[in-house]
């Protein structure tokens, strides 16, 4: 029987990759000397795509590929694939939530209270011998905060479970209320700004939620009130972020994720209050390797007429075309 041919646009993990070669016949299109050459020969027979944030599906390349029928993407987040035209196409997308729901959610813990109480700064202090010179000096406390949560999915909700292991109040906004969580829900972004000292980001990317988290929003939070970000650099206006910081608008922030990533502006870096991290949110090698698996599983599941795993929102496609009716 012959292999489903599966195109893979750059470079993923080992895991990944091995998986898909064991199974399909797998075309790395970055090791071809010509890539637009190679992929207009495998055109008419590619059936599969995998996926990274560093390799976007557009539409273009969807059209492109007249047999495309699935496209798994790694990572929870999928504003890379253009899913709603996918979708159109009658192409599935598929992501990998779940498996990094807790490793995420605990990052977001530490890295909210890395940036209240100074942590990363505080151990610079010792490791460069200024405390055999003086304390380090206090900080902020995450006592008594009121967390505003930006996107209460699974990720969010493991955020606020944990939220409250710490004592804290939770509150969130959204696109509609939830009847089944127990916390204030807020229509507007900026009147839950100016009653949070928190601002947790969790809501995906894409144009929808481009720069929600802007000047009026930071202007609400206020001087005493910090910002969290594991979702999406594109989510946060970076230059008004930037100009808050500066101006003492808010206190602090701590984020995992940027505009431009892998670049993160000068400003942010010479920032000595704020933590910076390198989008390691799931970082770890338990949690990719279970991402990367997913990856593997949904193509097998697909092909095996077993349906999608995980398919996006966008594209609730429930079997493949030999599989329907």
């Amino acid at each position: 029987m012959e292999k489903p041919d599966i195109l893979m646009l750059a470079p993923m993990m080992p895991l990944i990759v091995e998986g898909i070669a064991a199974r399909f016949t797998l075309h790395r299109l970055w090791e071809a000397p010509d890539p637009e050459r190679a992929l207009a020969e495998l055109a008419e027979r590619v059936r599969g795509i995998a996926a990274g944030s560093h390799a976007p599906v557009t539409a273009a390349v969807i059209d492109r590929l007249p047999r495309l029928e699935i496209v798994a993407s790694f990572g929870v987040g999928y504003d890379h694939v253009d899913a709603a035209h996918a979708g159109e196409r009658g192409v599935v997308v598929t992501n990998t939530p779940d498996v990094l729901t807790d490793e995420v959610a605990d990052l977001a813990l530490g890295l909210l209270i890395s940036t209240v109480r100074q942590l990363p700064q505080a151990e610079a202090h010792l490791r460069a011998g200024r405390w055999l010179e003086r304390p380090y000096p206090l900080t902020a406390t995450l006592r008594g905060r009121r967390v505003g949560i930006l996107g209460l999915g699974r990720i969010g909700k493991a955020i606020a479970t944990r939220l409250q292991a710490f004592g804290l109040e939770v509150v969130y906004h959204g696109r509609r209320a939830q009847p089944d969580v127990p916390y204030r829900f807020y229509g507007d972004l900026v009147e839950m700004a100016r009653d949070a000292d928190v601002l947790m980001v969790v809501t995906p990317g894409g144009p929808e939620t481009r720069h929600m988290v802007n000047a009026p929003v930071l202007e609400a939070l206020g001087p005493e009130g910090i910002l969290v970000n594991v979702a999406r650099g594109t989510v946060v206006d970076e230059r008004a972020l930037i100009d808050a910081l500066r101006q003492g608008a808010i206190l602090s922030a701590g984020l995992d994720v940027f505009e431009d990533e892998p670049r993160v502006p000068a400003e942010l870096i010479a920032m000595e209050h704020v933590v910076l991290l390198p989008h390691v949110g799931s970082a770890s090698v338990h949690t990719r390797n279970a991402m990367g698996q997913l990856v593997v599983d949904n193509l097998v599941s697909w092909f095996d007429g077993r349906g999608a795993l995980t398919p996006v929102a966008e594209t609730p496609v429930p079997l493949p075309l030999a599989g329907r009716g």
